[in-house]
């Protein structure tokens, strides 16, 4: 061979790698996907990755099970994209969860299970400064994670959830609890504070969402949605309808600002109206002249106190009722506001086992394209293989982020994934619930 032809070799064979980018590690599960998407695992030495942003300068701060993760990457586009750094660049092993960047990209704030801390931060040396308690007095048992939620809106506003303090919480129908709510804080006052604020000092968006561990703003309307983790367990009439009943909810706040709007501060039910997904599965229904149906409140064994007809009359319906225990963990709108992409980390006491995917919901015009009483508006768009086999061997979705180029970043905390999704735009494929 020539030299003009090895050399010619050499140069082909360069270009086809880098036009194939990395291929990344090889994925701990068997994906499978609806027609039109792509995907490839990124990384897959991280602990127990969660919720997280982009920086101003395109890196991914994540927070993980044993601190905060800085994610650098190289500048191809596409699926070329490839990890060029990952630095540990904060120690905390109490960082469960939230975290959220401030839109000047100065300010970096993450949770534990009972503070919100704030650090300055530096995106071109990724280093960040000392703690500082910016919001305490969420210590309790129970659901644990803070998510954290800047609205690219609303980028003087800090949103902060909080779980129950167990499965059922009696205390939470008392809005004075702090619990099982979604709280909204302003960013200055929490940057110029000189003193940590309580969590109960916050403006209450909503109330009776039992883990409402995501949030996103329709990037059309300013409208905040969140996802909501329902009952476990549950019964009623001493019947055990807990397989297929309470269904998950994504539920309408309206806009984060708007503090005199009627959606503002509403009540949605928990501890003792939940949302109804089987309908068949639920006898001697009372909620007054209408009969049982999807997204319908309802009560069970765990609140007697409660009817059917005081929870219709009083607690906010979800917009959409998906299936039971799918538990969503983050829901983030495509940039023209044409789907909501949610998070489902997937069950833990069904038969058989459902979730572990991530999945759209069509939007139009600001709302749902399907109505609140349809069972089928979630499309999944990446789901496992063998959901009986998720304990060891299934990606389990926990956070999502789409950057300023539409790519999708979705964290696994079960295997300790970042996969990089492209085409969540395309339809999905219709859900088993």
């Amino acid at each position: 061979m020539s030299l003009s032809k090895a050399l010619a070799v050499v140069f082909a064979a360069t270009a086809a790698a880098a036009d194939m980018g990395c291929p990344g590690p090889a994925p701990n599960s068997s994906p499978r996907t609806a027609n039109g998407l792509s995907w490839k695992v990124l990384t897959n030495q991280i602990s127990q990755p969660r919720q997280l942003v982009q920086d101003t300068l395109g890196n991914i701060l994540m927070a993980e099970g044993k601190g905060l993760r800085r994610l650098e990457f190289d500048r191809a586009e596409g699926m070329d994209l490839c990890v060029k750094s990952s630095t540990q660049f904060v120690v905390d092993e109490t960082l469960n969860h939230g975290i959220a960047l401030t839109a000047d990209g100065k300010t970096l704030f993450a949770s534990s299970s009972t503070d919100v801390y704030a650090y300055t931060y530096d995106a071109a040396t990724g280093v960040a400064g000392p703690a500082r308690n910016v919001i305490t007095g969420m210590n309790q048992t129970g659901h644990v994670t803070r998510t954290l939620y800047i609205p690219p809106e609303n980028p003087d506003l800090l949103l902060v959830t909080r779980g129950s303090n167990d499965n059922v919480d009696p205390g939470t129908a008392d809005i004075g609890s702090g619990r099982s709510q979604l709280r909204v804080f302003h960013v200055a006052d929490l940057v110029n504070g000189k003193h940590a604020v309580d969590y109960t000092d916050g403006d209450v968006m909503g109330w009776g969402l039992r883990n409402s561990v995501g949030m996103g703003q329709d990037p059309t309307t300013g409208n905040i949605w969140s996802v909501e983790n329902s009952l476990d367990d549950m019964r009623r009439l001493g019947d055990d309808v807990h397989n297929s009943n309470p269904g998950e909810e994504m539920n309408f706040h309206g806009r984060p600002n708007d503090t005199a709007s009627y959606h503002y501060g509403r009540n949605f039910g928990y501890p003792g109206c939940l949302s109804m997904f089987d309908a068949a599965s639920v006898k001697d229904y009372a909620g007054g002249t209408r009969e049982p149906a999807i997204g319908a409140q309802f009560v069970g064994d765990h609140q007697p106190q409660y009817s059917d007809l005081w929870c219709r009359r009083h607690a906010t319906p979800p917009r959409i009722t998906f299936g039971s225990h799918l538990a969503p963990l983050d829901v983030k709108f495509l940039h023209d506001g044409s789907a909501a992409l949610i998070a489902f980390h997937g069950s833990w006491n069904r038969q058989p086992p459902n979730g572990y995917r991530l999945s759209r919901v069509s939007f139009a015009n600001g709302n749902p394209v399907k109505r609140s009483h349809e069972g089928d508006a979630e499309e999944m768009l990446m789901w496992n293989s063998d959901n009986s086999d998720c304990e060891k061997h299934c990606f389990r979705p926990a956070g999502l982020l789409l950057d300023r180029q539409g790519r999708l970043f979705m964290t696994s905390d079960a295997t300790g994934e970042l996969f990089l999704v492209m085409g969540a735009q395309n339809k999905g494929v219709k859900a088993n619930p």
